[in-house]
């Protein structure tokens, strides 16, 4: 995971946060949870690979270790 992948989060939240203040100040309530959510989803679509490949590096890592102790037992 690269430097830049955090500030693009960050950039994100930043920016909804932004959005929120103002859909909450001129009223907008429901508009400003909806971006809310939106923001959310688009940070949690951008995880989702990040995730998968920890997950195969964890799994990678376990096949290798139980590949080891089979040669040596």
């Amino acid at each position: 995971m690269d430097v830049n992948f955090i500030f693009k989060i960050a950039a994100i939240g930043i920016i909804v946060a932004v959005m929120n203040t103002i859909l909450v100040r001129s009223g907008r309530e429901d508009q400003a949870m909806l971006t809310t959510l939106a923001g959310v989803v688009v940070v949690l679509m951008m995880l989702i690979p990040q995730i998968s490949s920890l997950f195969k590096s964890v799994k990678e890592l376990f096949d290798l270790y139980i590949g080891i102790k089979k040669w040596v037992i």
